[in-house]
C-alpha cells in the first residue's frame, strides 16, 4: 500500500493539474449541439479555451459570462442571463452546460436560484436544455469537474425508471475524462459487436474525433444526444470507467435502478477479460472471434515487450485514475514505479498504486522525487513535462491533458486488448530509441597507425623474452 504524501508548499512552481471547470467543459463537449459556458471572468475561459484548442486541434465553442469588477461586487445574475440569451439567439444550441468558477463560488452567489428565475422569465430558453455544475477551481482538478458535469446532466436530464421502458439491448457507458475519443469509439464498437446498444455519456468520439464537417456549425457536432440520455433508465446495465466516475454512476443507479459495474481501468489483460465476460453475460453471446485473436496478439506483445520493460524505472505524474491505470500497466510488465505524483487527493485508489509513495503535487515534486530515487528511465506525463524530461535527461511519454506538441492525440487508443498491445509497443519503442550502435568513440581514444605498429613490436619483443 502506497503512502500518500501531501507537501505543504505556498505555491505550485510547475503545475500538473488542469482546472475543475475545464473538466466540466470537456464533459459538456461530449453532448451533441452543445455550448459550454463558464460563469466567471474572461480570463478564466481564455486559458481553458487555449489549452483545449491546442490539445484537440479543433474549434472549441467555449463561452463566458464575462464577469467584470462591477459584477463581482454587485452580482453576476445579469451577466448569466445576457450570456444565455446571446447564445440562444446567435448559436441556437440544443444544450448549454454551465460551469462555475472560483470567482462566482468565492463570492457565494445563489446561481441555482438565479438560473431558475432566468428560465421562468425568458420563455425563448424553453427549448434549450440548460445544466449547471458547481466546479470551483480551488476544489479538485480535471477529473472532479468532469464527474460534477456528468452528475449534473444525469440529475437534470435522465428520467426515472419505469417498468414499461426496459430494453435488454441497451447498455449505458460513463467513460472517464482520461478516455480519448479513440478509446470511446473502440468501446462502442466492442459493445455493438455483442449485439448491444451503447448509450455513452459524455461521448467525445462523435464531437472531438477530428473530422471535417460538411457544414460549419457553431456548436458541437456529434456526441451524446439528449433524447437518448433521457432514456438511460431503459438500459440493462451501466458500465463506468475510473473511480472519479463512481459518484455519477451511483447517482444514475439511484435514479434509474440500473445495476452498475465500475472498472478502475480498461488497460491490461485482466481488466479486459473481465469486460468481455460481462458483455458476454449481458448479451448471452460468446466473445467474437476477432477479440479472441486480439487477446492472443496482446499475449504475444507482452512476451515480446517484457524484455524492454523489466527493471525499468518509471516516473509518472497524472490525474489519479490515469496515474492508477498507467502504474498498474507498467508494474504488470515488470517495470518499477520510482516516482508517482497525483494532481489531486480526491481519489480513493491512490494508496493502491504500486509505488512506495504517491505525492499529491506538481511537476517540480516529480523532478525532486526522481532525484531522490536516484534517477529514472522514462518520464510519463502531459506536454508540460517536456522541460522536466530535458533537465532529467530522460525520454518523455506524453499522456493525459494537455498534449499540444504532438498530433493525433484524439486517435491514441489505450483501452481494450488492441489498445494495450499498442501501448506496449509504444513504450518499448521509446526504450529502443534510446539505444544506439557502438562506435570506436564509445571506448575512448583510437590509437594511430604508428602507435599500433609500436604495440605489435612491443608484443613481439615480450614474446621473444
Amino acid at each position: 500500500m502506497a503512502t500518500i504524501v501531501k507537501p505543504r508548499k505556498a505555491a505550485s512552481v510547475n503545475p500538473l493539474k488542469s482546472s475543475t471547470p475545464l473538466g466540466a467543459a470537456l464533459a459538456y463537449l461530449g453532448i451533441d449541439g452543445a455550448v459550454p459556458l463558464f460563469h466567471g471572468s474572461q480570463g478564466c475561459t481564455s486559458f481553458a479555451l487555449v489549452l483545449t484548442v491546442r490539445h484537440y486541434k479543433e474549434a472549441i465553442p467555449l463561452q463566458t459570462t464575462a464577469m467584470d469588477e462591477v459584477a463581482t461586487i454587485l452580482g453576476a445574475a445579469g451577466n448569466l442571463e445576457e450570456a444565455l440569451l446571446n447564445l440562444q439567439r446567435r448559436m441556437k444550441p440544443r444544450f448549454i452546460g454551465i460551469a462555475s468558477t472560483a470567482l462566482v463560488e468565492t463570492r457565494g452567489e445563489d446561481y441555482a436560484g438565479d438560473l431558475k428565475l432566468i428560465l421562468q422569465r425568458q420563455p425563448e430558453l424553453a427549448d434549450t436544455r440548460i445544466v449547471f455544475a458547481s466546479t470551483p477551481d480551488y476544489a479538485g482538478a480535471l477529473e472532479d469537474g468532469w464527474a460534477a458535469a456528468v452528475s449534473a446532466i444525469i440529475e437534470s436530464v435522465v428520467a426515472p425508471w419505469s417498468p414499461t421502458v426496459t430494453s435488454f439491448q441497451q447498455v449505458n457507458v460513463l467513460p472517464g475524462v482520461h478516455q480519448t475519443p479513440a478509446d470511446i469509439e473502440a468501446l462502442r464498437d466492442l459493445i455493438e459487436s455483442f449485439g448491444l446498444y451503447p448509450v455513452i455519456l459524455p461521448d467525445l468520439s462523435g464531437s472531438l474525433d477530428g473530422h471535417v464537417a460538411e457544414n460549419w456549425c457553431p456548436t458541437t457536432q456529434g456526441g451524446a444526444r439528449m433524447e437518448e440520455v433521457a432514456q438511460m433508465a431503459r438500459a440493462v446495465h451501466t458500465i463506468a470507467i475510473g473511480e472519479h466516475m463512481r459518484a455519477p454512476a451511483d447517482l444514475l443507479g439511484s435514479v434509474t435502478g440500473v445495476p452498475v459495474t465500475l472498472f478502475p481501468t480498461l488497460t491490461g489483460l485482466a481488466a479486459n477479460d473481465r469486460l468481455m465476460a460481462l458483455l458476454s453475460r449481458l448479451s448471452g453471446r460468446a466473445v467474437p472471434g476477432r477479440y479472441r485473436r486480439q487477446r492472443s496478439q496482446l499475449l504475444d506483445a507482452m512476451l515480446d515487450g517484457h524484455f524492454h520493460f523489466g527493471g525499468k524505472r518509471i516516473a509518472i505524474a497524472a490525474d489519479p485514475d490515469l496515474l492508477y491505470g498507467l502504474s498498474a500497466f507498467f508494474a504488470g510488465m515488470g517495470a518499477r514505479i520510482v516516482a508517482a505524483v497525483a494532481s489531486t487527493s480526491n481519489a480513493p485508489n491512490l494508496d493502491s498504486i504500486p509505488a512506495d509513495s504517491v505525492i499529491v503535487g506538481d511537476l517540480t515534486d516529480l523532478e525532486d522525487a526522481v532525484h531522490a530515487a536516484g534517477g529514472a528511465d522514462l518520464l510519463v506525463t502531459h506536454s508540460h513535462g517536456r522541460q522536466s524530461a530535458d533537465r532529467l535527461g530522460i525520454p518523455l511519454m506524453r499522456v493525459g491533458f494537455p498534449i499540444f506538441d504532438r498530433l493525433g492525440t484524439a486517435h491514441a487508443q489505450t483501452i481494450g486488448y488492441r489498445g494495450t498491445r499498442d501501448l506496449i509497443f509504444r513504450v518499448a519503442n521509446l526504450f529502443l530509441g534510446q539505444m544506439h550502435e557502438h562506435t570506436p568513440d564509445d571506448f575512448g581514444h583510437v590509437p594511430s597507425a604508428h602507435t599500433i605498429e609500436e604495440i605489435v613490436h612491443d608484443s613481439a619483443s615480450l614474446a621473444a623474452h
